[in-house]
């Protein structure tokens, strides 16, 4: 009975040695069938312009002593020959990922194509099949570029650059303005208006009596005298108009200012002139403004002459010649008017009254 329970044990544990044998030597070979680098592709073929994907992983890698080291992927033809390589670091477990566009110049022919992961003298091998045909066309946005078959944002383009207030921005450049033209140079009787040289205007000189605004000479309110009367330097028109800022004084003074007395020639007639006219102006102004009657003779008498001189208005001042033709004009016309045409109809009435006594 004994020697049938030692029998019984010996066979129990011969058992289990055999079955833990087999156990422990399957698990080992399966450990030891993984290989140091293994690599696998997401399809089995691709097309022109496909995206290739690879997925692998290092059995035995070590952080610390395999750390920066990459994964080199090589690219064989059906020929043999290579057509694309690349290389990838792996992360801290051992596992890496890489990409690739499937197709290009190199890859001639489509057959089989061998992918090679390659670390530490270790190698993986794929492959795929490639198909060959036309790479589906993909269009990015305006704002997107095609890399590796894949639409990628642009990167903002860079600010401008800021000048200074004297410069411009020119092609992205900041150049130097040009330096302001200098001004121009004017003449002594030029103004510089607007960066232009415009000529002065005339210079006006007015006579005793009146000042200049404006551009024209304007008639100064005459001073009292005792007698409550006042002085001015046309007293017979003055007196014969009731005032001396009546439009045909102040025409008078005008011309005379304004034209006569512009010439050197003008300016002597009317010296030799005033030495005449205030010899017996004064009387005759005292009698128009006592003799209402003699004021309107005066005022009818004088009108002619005054509208003979506007002849004197289209010459222009400080021309010798023409304001000494003009004034010779006038001259001859009022001696027409004044003097030439009453002894001309007198001698008519003379003859007139002579026939008729015969």
């Amino acid at each position: 009975m004994k020697m049938r329970f030692r029998g019984f044990l010996a066979v129990a544990l011969l058992s289990v040695s055999i079955l833990s044998y087999g156990v422990s030597g399957h698990a080992f070979a399966d450990s030891h069938n993984i290989p140091p680098v293994s690599v696998s592709a997401e399809l089995p073929s691709y097309g022109n312009g496909d995206l290739v994907n690879l997925n692998g992983s290092i059995r035995n890698y070590d952080p610390d002593s395999d750390s920066g080291k990459a994964v080199t992927i090589r690219i064989m033809s059906p020929n043999g020959s290579l057509v694309g390589i690349g290389q990838v670091i792996p992360d801290s477990d051992g596992k890496f990922s890489h990409s690739f566009i499937a197709g290009g110049a190199l890859w001639r022919s489509a057959g089989d194509y061998i992918v090679e992961s390659i670390f530490n003298s270790n190698v993986a091998e794929v492959a795929i099949v490639y198909t060959g045909g036309e790479p589906d066309m993909i269009t990015c946005s305006p704002d997107q570029d095609l890399i590796n078959g894949e639409c990628i944002d642009k990167p903002p383009p860079p600010p401008p650059p800021q000048c200074s207030p004297d410069q411009d921005l020119i092609n992205g450049e900041c150049i130097d303005k040009p330096p302001p033209p200098p001004p121009p140079q004017c003449s002594p009787d030029q103004d510089l208006i607007n960066g232009e040289c415009i000529d002065k205007p005339p210079e006006v000189t007015c006579g005793a009596g009146t000042v200049l605004v404006d551009g024209t000479c304007v008639a100064v309110p005459p001073d009292p005298i005792d007698d409550g009367t006042e002085r001015s330097s046309c007293l017979i028109a003055t007196a014969a108009y009731g005032s001396e800022l009546a439009p045909q004084v102040q025409f008078l003074r005008e011309i005379r200012d304004n034209t006569v007395l512009s010439t050197s020639s003008g300016m002597a007639f009317m010296t030799g002139f005033n030495q005449l006219y205030y010899s017996f102006s004064p009387t005759i102004a005292d009698m128009e403004r006592e003799n209402p009657m003699f004021q309107e003779a005066v005022r009818a008498f004088i009108t002619p002459m005054i509208s003979s001189l506007s002849i004197m208005t289209l010459a222009d001042p400080g021309s010798e010649i023409e304001v000494l033709g003009f004034g010779l004009s006038v001259i001859m016309l009022n001696l027409g008017l004044y003097i030439a045409a009453p002894a001309l109809v007198g001698f008519k009435v003379h003859k007139h009254f002579k026939s008729k006594r015969l």
